[in-house]
């Protein structure tokens, strides 16, 4: 029986991956992770329970791939999963062609390393994804940072950021945009909850402007946008925004597009895209972005469909980061 999803499409090629690091096989690499005290296959489905079972074996390979390779840092070990990720492209595929896997990869690379400050879910919050995500980080990367990664939800509407705050126990941080002087204030915090999650900071803006001040306020490094109902209206044009005043300030700021492919589309009575068209939320995206991902930000079969796995991307952000942060704990506990 097929261990996951396309089995035949993509295991000649997952095959010759593991075995130019001398692993004979997707058993042989469970077993690898296994002797090493970890359970991979849990730990991503505990990020996006409605992940597929391609998802799981992916992270698999690349935390096989990482304790093969050495690393002995999360932040080596995010890049060396993204192998793994990209090994499991369905050939030809737009995430094959955009190398989406060794992006997320190199992405959660940068979460990791302390230079890096701030990172924000910049997604509607009608997308739950940006916040298991969000979880995901939160919980794991300032286990091995020396400086915590400050990890903020940045999205449209102030009820929509107060509900997904109260529903997953983040800090609501209330803001008032002064469109005369340009101004940002802070009204109201409230965390609605102790520890970990409090950690993450969730702003609900009213229109592009304010969520630009957003992202100075917080002093962004990394954002990863979302694909949902509003990214003509919200994600992308504080994206680009953002980044052409980074850039005026001399600022680094790396921004990756999430979603984006093949006929992907708006509304069907909004802006269509022919067959052979990558859509309008697409051609966005390549226009700010430094990194583009293929799929939704959370709907794992759109994902699939781009060719890479059946999780989304913003879920995978955080899978990406808590793997890679188990595999340093078990290099610091001498378990390979």
């Amino acid at each position: 029986m097929a261990l996951f999803e396309s089995y035949e499409r993509r295991i000649d090629k997952i095959n010759e991956v593991l075995q130019s690091y001398g692993i004979g096989s997707i058993e042989e690499a469970e077993k690898i992770t296994k002797e090493a005290g970890l359970n991979v296959y849990d730990q991503v489905k505990g990020i996006q329970p409605i992940c597929f079972e391609n998802a799981c074996w992916a992270y698999v390979v690349g935390a096989a791939i990482a304790i093969k390779k050495g690393c002995r840092t999360a932040a080596e070990a995010a890049a060396a999963i993204g192998e793994g990720l990209q090994a499991f492209c369905i050939p030809g595929s737009v995430a094959d062609q955009r190398k989406v896997g060794l992006g997320h990869g190199n992405l959660g690379k940068m979460l990791l390393e302390e230079d890096t400050e701030c990172f924000a879910f910049l997604a509607g919050h009608e997308s739950f994804a940006a916040a298991e995500g969000a979880i995901g980080i939160a919980e794991k990367a300032n286990k091995v940072r020396k400086k915590p990664l400050r990890v903020i939800l940045n999205g449209l509407g102030k009820d929509a950021a107060k509900i997904i705050s109260r529903i997953n126990g983040f800090t609501y941080v209330q803001t008032d945009y002064d469109y005369y002087t340009g101004e940002l204030k802070e009204v109201e915090r409230i965390s609605y909850s102790e520890g970990l999650r409090a950690k993450v900071n969730c702003y609900g803006a009213n229109d592009v402007r304010e969520g630009v001040a957003i992202m100075h306020k917080e002093g962004v490094d990394v954002s990863i946008t979302g694909n949902s109902t509003n990214p003509t209206r919200f994600q992308h044009p504080v994206a680009g925004t953002y980044k052409k005043e980074c850039m005026e300030q001399g600022k680094k700021y790396f921004s990756v597009a999430s979603g984006g492919g093949t006929g992907r589309t708006l509304h069907p009575d909004n802006m269509a895209a022919g067959p052979a068209s990558y859509g309008m939320t697409d051609t966005l995206g390549r226009m700010h972005s430094d990194a583009q991902f293929a799929g939704s930000s959370s709907v794992p079969a759109h994902v699939e469909m781009m060719g890479l796995i059946g999780a989304g991307n913003n879920p995978m952000v955080g899978m990406t980061v808590a793997v890679a942060v188990s595999i340093e704990e078990a290099a610091k506990e001498g378990k390979f």
